[in-house]
């Protein structure tokens, strides 16, 4: 092997070499693509640091450049890397805009790679803030990204009336820090008993942007969610449709005879698919989507009437991500993580450019202690690093021409509401994630603990 002077086949030769990796993998030429080295972990390679954290599975190959580390249960992750030329020299400034104008580039005698992007403000289509001092802590990390959100009303007692989601907006604002214009979209908790006319007080108030379908018991605060949509709630969805107010969907079933990992399917199948047919004119989006069944159907459906948020624990880890180097309740989140199959579909269709899906991080933060416990809450906390994640994810796909419309165009498209003005700037600059982050009630691991990242993002 030392015997081949191209210089990419020296470099690949010696990676090879790294005792991490296999003979097996030491005697292919070419190197084969980082699917068929362990298509069980993610495409994600956070780091060139060769103290990025990795944990094995199997056999398979472990991440490029890798070694062992102490590792504590809330940071296991395991990753693959899905190119070979990571590390290939190259010039020392690339500058991109993201609406297709000149790359530039400058510089040499240089290993690292600067990549900047310019994209309009991204809005956060599903963030979960909660409320009293958790709500205090957290609302400042979506506020520095994000202009705009869509927040969740599973409170306790959940958001229910217009007057209630009114209020929480005003606590909300309260907690924004003074050098941010952010604004949170209200929605309304959907029940059993919710009126028509309270639809129309939704929409008249001018801060409501859509009701939320927990189906009772599907998960966290969800116990006073619908127990029968089509016997209980029609009237109401009729008047959704009148007044354009949206309905925004946790699409999972919640028969216990059904596997956990089949229940987003039989929702599409038992309860999505009747309810487009019956009120075709309802505008759905499909939250945190996390299933290639989930992805098909959505793009089955008219554009502009069904639509899809996407996470980043969805398209950047699989169900192995909950259980490698032992239970890892940080990646517990309902919709729990799927199969590699799914992941993989999901990255496809957002960044193919289909219009039909946007951002939306689903990030729930939870004290420590309610995640580390016998029976601990569902939910991940990603609003510090999404994204920063969204971005790895676009480039490793070769699609970075193609993240602004995913991040800033079509979540507003589909809701009616003007694109943001203000800008973003995305540059790929390492920096590490918190252990945790602490305040005076309790710490919150955020999503990728004590890794380290490519991009960062900074307000213009």
């Amino acid at each position: 092997m030392k015997t081949k002077t191209e210089k990419g086949r020296v470099r690949i030769c010696f990676l090879f070499l790294h005792p991490s990796l296999s003979k097996s993998l030491f005697l292919s030429h070419p190197p084969p693509p980082a699917a068929a080295l362990n298509p069980s972990l993610t495409a994600l390679n956070l780091s060139p640091s060769p103290r990025r954290n990795a944990v094995q599975s199997s056999a398979a190959a472990a991440p490029l450049l890798s070694s062992p580390r102490r590792t504590t249960p809330h940071r296991t992750h395991s990753f693959s890397s899905s190119r070979f030329s990571a590390y290939t020299p190259h010039t020392a400034t690339e500058v991109i805009k993201a609406d297709g104008g000149d790359v530039t580039s400058g510089g040499s005698n240089s290993v690292d790679r600067k990549m900047e992007i310019t994209i309009t403000q991204p809005d956060d289509f599903h963030l979960h803030l909660r409320d009293g001092a958790l709500l205090e802590a957290v609302t400042p990390h979506s506020a520095k990204h994000f202009q705009r959100a869509i927040i969740m009303p599973n409170l306790k007692p959940p958001i229910t009336t217009t007057s209630s989601a009114i209020s929480y907006r005003e606590s909300i604002l309260k907690a924004v820090p003074k050098t941010s214009n952010f604004t949170p979209l209200m929605t309304l908790y959907l029940t059993d008993v919710t009126t028509p006319h309270e639809i129309q007080l939704a929409k008249k108030s001018g801060v409501v942007y859509g009701v939320k379908l927990y189906p009772a018991g599907a998960t966290t605060n969800s116990q006073d969610g619908v127990t029968d949509l089509f016997g209980n709630c029609y009237s109401v969805l009729e008047e959704m449709v009148e007044q354009g107010l949206p309905l925004l969907v946790h699409g999972e079933v919640t028969n216990q005879e059904v596997d956990i990992f089949d229940r987003e399917k039989v929702f599409i199948e038992t309860v999505l698919e009747p309810l487009i047919q019956k009120l075709p004119q309802l505008k759905v989006v499909m939250e945190h989507i996390t299933t290639m069944d989930a992805v098909k159907f959505v793009e089955s459906c008219k554009e502009g009437y069904v639509a899809a948020t996407v996470t980043p624990q969805h398209i950047l880890l699989n169900r192995n991500a909950l259980f490698q180097g032992g239970l890892q309740p940080h990646n517990y989140c309902l919709p729990v993580l799927k199969r590699e199959i799914h992941r993989q579909a999901i990255v496809s269709a957002i960044t193919s450019g289909n219009k039909r899906f946007f951002l939306g991080t689903d990030s729930a933060p939870h004290d420590r202690r309610k995640k580390e416990c016998a029976c601990g809450c569902a939910g991940i906390y990603n609003s510090p690093v999404a994204l920063s994640l969204y971005a790895k994810v676009f480039e490793e796909a070769g699609a970075l021409d193609k993240l602004e419309a995913f991040t800033s165009f079509n979540g507003p498209d589909f809701y009616g509401i003007p694109r943001n003005k203000s800008k973003i700037k995305l540059r790929k600059s390492p920096w590490r994630v918190p252990e945790c982050l602490s305040f005076p009630f309790g710490d919150i691991i955020p999503m990728f603990a004590g890794e380290t990242l490519e991009w960062e993002a900074l307000l213009i």
